[in-house]
């Protein structure tokens, strides 16, 4: 199959703008690894206009996507965790082409993952975690218990990819094989959600239980990212904190986020008058 993309692959390999390129190959009859493609070719550059730009090919039964990706737009997806697949397409597809290494020091790159870079993807998942955790009890409480196993499930999925991360490593596609693995507590819970015999609302009840202890374990690993941040200043108003570089990958979860750590003591609030005698001016600090 390689032979016949080559020409279409080749024609990038010449540009020197591009870092590298990677062949992905479907190995299931049904894979959400590529798409359902029979065969996937990543392009890395430098830059292009456009961050991302794909095209699909046909040939002798059989379908390909090519997709050329920036090199700040992969950095932004692995930091973000939007994309999953990208994570094992440059871990385990095949080399075509590689200036200057550049594809095997991203290789490297996720092999060793950085502190610096662990703890903004823990601080995001966290985020993540907190809201649909809060959600879902929001749910559960007003007796909308389906809603709640839904947001239950959810904050799983991300407490799953805590455990991995404390574990330096990156969540692949399949973030279940690998959390059965490196967490069989995090495992058997979401096995228990998804599997009891027991009436829904008790399957909620149960679990909301048992994952307060294994969200409240991870709280400090998980906030060291947004309490470094925060300890530049004395004190933040919101506004501050959303236009904040570093911080700004927290998006819509950052405001809840941020109320869960003052519930949970992690970060203080500092009020300053305001023109009323009534309101007051709400600003964030760290613990010092």
């Amino acid at each position: 199959m390689e032979a016949i993309l080559r020409p279409i692959y080749q024609e990038r390999a010449s540009d020197p703008n591009t870092l590298g390129i990677l062949h992905i190959q479907k190995k299931d009859k049904v894979s959400p690894l590529t798409d359902t493609f029979d065969s996937i070719l990543l392009v890395v550059t430098k830059e292009a206009k456009r961050p991302i730009f794909t095209k699909h090919y046909s040939f002798d039964g059989q379908k390909a996507a090519l997709h050329i990706v920036t090199e700040q737009q992969l950095r932004k997806w692995l930091t973000l965790g939007k994309n999953p697949k990208i994570v094992d397409w440059l871990l385990h597809g095949r080399i075509l082409f590689d200036r200057n290494e550049a594809i095997v020091n991203f290789r490297q790159e996720l092999d060793e993952f950085p502190e610096r870079g662990r703890k903004v993807r823990m601080g995001i998942e966290f985020a993540r975690l907190t809201r649909r955790y809060l959600e879902g009890k929001v749910f559960f409480e007003q007796q909308n218990y389906l809603d709640a196993y839904t947001e239950l499930v959810d904050s799983l999925h991300h407490l799953a990819r805590l455990a991995i991360f404390e574990r330096g490593m990156h969540p692949e596609l399949m973030v279940w094989k690998q959390v059965k693995v490196l967490d069989p507590a995090i495992y058997k819970l979401y096995d228990e959600l998804v599997s009891s015999s027991e009436p829904l609302q008790k399957r909620v009840e149960l679990l909301f239980l048992a994952s307060d202890f294994l969200i409240h374990s991870r709280i400090k690993e998980g906030a060291l990212h947004i309490q470094e941040v925060l300890s530049q200043k004395p004190y933040w108003s919101i506004q501050e904190i959303h236009e904040q570089q570093e911080l700004r990958y927290y998006s819509t979860d950052l405001e809840v986020y941020i109320e869960y750590l003052v519930e949970k003591g992690l970060l203080l609030v500092e009020e300053h008058p305001t023109k009323s005698s009534h309101v007051m001016h709400r600003y964030y600090k760290t613990v010092e």
